[in-house]
């Protein structure tokens, strides 16, 4: 199945924030996320398994009840269950989230 980039929209996730998915099936699903600087990905978990990889800005990332800051190329495991957020430190930050399974809640 192919998924292209320029026909997928972007959905807000609140302010500052938008997704828009690149790719499901079997039990995968992969979205990237954009963030405006200061956006907040609030502190949140979910029964999937998560694997976020920063392709562009830089963020302040908790996980667990630790905060880190990563950049481009950096990228975190998320186990289920596990209480996750971000904040954006410049414009046009890019996350690309992959779950398993799928979130249903975004389609």
């Amino acid at each position: 199945m192919f998924f292209f980039g320029n026909n997928e929209e972007f959905v807000s996730t609140g302010e500052g924030a938008k997704r828009k998915l690149l790719g499901r099936g079997g039990s995968l699903m992969m979205a990237e996320v954009s963030f405006q600087k200061d956006a907040i990905g609030a502190i949140h978990s979910h029964p999937h398994e998560q694997v976020s990889y920063i392709v562009q800005g830089s963020f302040e990332f908790q996980l667990d009840g630790k905060v880190q800051r990563v950049v481009k190329g950096d990228s975190i495991y998320i186990p289920s269950n596990t209480l996750h957020g971000v904040k954006s430190l410049e414009d046009n930050s890019i996350i690309l989230d992959v779950f398993t399974p799928q979130r249903e809640d975004f389609l």
